[in-house]
């Protein structure tokens, strides 16, 4: 395990992601979709996408995707499990990253080259390591296993923690999570629907459109 990481030191998540509340998780079958799907989250008002590594060729597409997207969203990279993967996302520009297990070599691949990092966990133990790691904020993964509650619960012994729900999060639990105090929600199928078989981009934008309504801060507030 790392060496705690002093609080002054902790890198902050993105300041899009962070006001707006709302990450997008991308997971679809091949990468040469997210243009069209990035663009119309964009236009919808979602300010931070997570591309997948399930999702074949996400790190061949990623340098381009950046430059194309970067100024108007934050393109992170989930699913990242091994050190390679983290060094492949942080060089190819990547916002963030994030990952479903606690993993704490990936953790300090990514602080040591200035990337913010949101490992998942479940457990008190499992979090509250990652944070002790230098974690920006912590992924409770699968969240719905818990429900939004799990935040006072986790607030009690550990004030300080910055919580962001993945699994599952509909529209309902989006809102009853940011109500609980988590810092953001990790938001993938309920948004996303199917968008990546094909399905209605205008749809797409209307129920990203909705998500951006419930999560993001008045003026980044």
């Amino acid at each position: 395990m790392t060496d705690p990481q002093p609080v002054t030191d902790r890198l902050p998540l993105p300041e899009r992601s962070a006001a707006s509340r709302l990450i997008v998780v991308m997971r679809g079958t091949d990468a040469a979709q997210y243009p069209e799907i990035i663009d119309a989250l964009a236009g919808a008002g979602v300010r931070s996408v997570e591309l997948t590594l399930t999702t074949p060729g996400t790190l061949e597409v990623l340098p381009e995707l950046v430059e194309r997207f970067g100024d108007r969203v934050d393109l992170g990279v989930g699913t990242v499990t091994t050190v390679r993967q983290a060094i492949a996302a942080c060089e190819g520009g990547a916002a963030y990253l994030v990952t479903p297990v606690t993993d704490h070599a990936v953790i300090a691949e990514s602080v040591e080259r200035g990337v913010p990092i949101v490992p998942g966990g479940l457990t008190p133990t499992e979090l509250y390591s990652s944070w002790l790691a230098g974690a920006s904020a912590v992924k409770v993964f699968p969240s719905g296993v818990v429900g939004a509650g799990y935040v006072k619960d986790l607030r009690g012994p550990f004030p300080e923690l910055r919580v962001i729900p993945s699994g599952g999060v509909d529209l309902d639990a989006a809102q009853a999570w940011l109500a609980a105090g988590a810092d953001a929600v990790s938001v993938g199928g309920p948004l996303l629907g199917d968008a990546f078989a094909g399905g209605d981009l205008d749809a797409l934008a209307d129920r990203a459109a909705q998500f951006v309504g419930v999560c993001t801060r008045v003026g980044g507030a």
